[in-house]
């Protein structure tokens, strides 16, 4: 078998590989709603209790489920945090997407299972790809579409490995790469091919690997941010005497609190700048050896420096100026929309030195 064939016929794995990951990640998706559904059928008071004052149900201090035995096990009791916001409320974590309940529990184990083995099918096909063009594989924006929910996926899959109370971020984690992938293989998709030559350097495993990264945990900062504006409203909304509806006491009693989900952005956002300082620093440094200057105004150039400084003001009015709480949110969600205008909008609408081939939707483009 000669060497074209041999990289054709690992192009197709790949692209197998990638459809099967979908196939999985769809099985997950349906586990996380079924936990979510299931987990629902549990009686939650944390929050309205500890704003109240009243005491809380015993449901909503420790849960007991009956185990096949005959006996009863006990689930730990999720800790009290302040929150950082305005420190004028204390109130308790949820207990997770599976809300205290046994079989929704059971339902989250299957669906985090199903995420793993959806992302190890998925990271094979992301090296599968490397092998079929025998260089890194985030050459165009399909690569860089499909490296990046996988990273994704493995630092959510990381966090809950160092047992971090994150299963709530999973259905939206999943719902999100399915959709990511859906876009990649239907608009971004380009067969194998070797690299242009500006691009056919070390540093494209440097530069743009770091950027997946970046792109990656900022996502998931951003999911947090997200879900922090809803939970605080929740909160300010039973602290004013409101009553929100049962839909939404029986989402918001499973998030973290407020304070939680405010400290995890913001520690996921300030750990990951400086690696996204470095990921500019690292493509200045290669623009100069494949165009022969470090920084030239292009629009890739310009949307990631402008990225660098929102997160930069994000970080500093947090550090300096006390900006917690909603502002903080608003100006992360912001910085975070500019990474995504970098990396679709600037890849499809506008042309520079980052751009290959003009091919449509299915731009040849490196990802940063």
């Amino acid at each position: 078998m000669n060497l074209a064939a041999t990289n054709e016929s690992m192009a197709n794995i790949s692209n197998v590989l990638v459809y099967s990951s979908m196939a999985v990640y769809t099985l997950a998706f349906l586990a996380h709603i079924a936990e979510w559904i299931f987990g629902s059928r549990s009686k939650v008071g944390r929050t309205a209790a500890a704003l109240t004052g009243k005491a809380a149900p015993a449901s909503a201090v420790q849960v007991q489920v009956k185990q096949k035995g005959g006996g009863t096990a006990v689930m730990e009791r999720p800790k009290v945090v302040t929150r950082s916001a305005s420190g004028t409320r204390d109130v308790p974590d949820g207990p997770g997407a599976h809300g205290g309940d046994e079989q929704g529990d059971m339902y989250g184990r299957i669906a985090i299972s199903l995420t793993v083995l959806a992302f190890l099918v998925e990271a094979g096909g992301v090296v599968a790809r490397a092998v079929s063009v025998q260089r890194a594989p985030w050459g165009n924006m399909y690569e860089f579409s499909l490296t990046f929910s996988t990273v994704a996926v493995g630092a959510y899959l990381v966090l809950l490995a160092l047992k971090k109370n994150i299963r709530w971020l999973g259905l939206i984690l999943v719902t999100t790469v399915l959709l990511d992938l859906g876009i990649a293989t239907k608009w971004l998709y380009l067969d194998s091919a070797p690299l242009v030559p500006a691009l056919d350097s070390y540093w494209l495993w440097i530069h743009v690997s770091t950027a997946i990264i970046c792109g990656a945990i900022f996502y998931v900062g951003a999911v947090g941010t997200v879900l922090y504006l809803f939970r605080d409203s929740y909160e300010a909304k039973l602290a004013g005497g409101g009553k929100p509806g049962t839909f939404a006491t029986s989402v918001m009693e499973r998030l973290p609190s407020a304070a939680s989900l405010d400290k995890f952005s913001y520690r996921i956002n300030a750990a990951v700048f400086p690696l996204w300082t470095f990921t500019i620093m690292a493509g200045a440094i290669w623009a100069g050896d494949a165009w022969g200057r470090y920084w030239g105004w292009d629009p890739k150039e310009v949307w990631s420096f402008v990225t660098w400084v929102a997160y930069a003001c994000y970080l500093h009015a947090r550090a300096t100026a006390g900006w917690k709480g909603r502002k903080a949110a608003y100006l992360a969600l912001f910085a975070f929309a500019t990474w995504l205008w970098n990396y679709y909008g600037v890849n499809i609408f506008l042309s520079g030195k980052h751009s290959y081939a003009d091919v449509g939707m299915a731009l040849n483009v490196v990802g940063f």
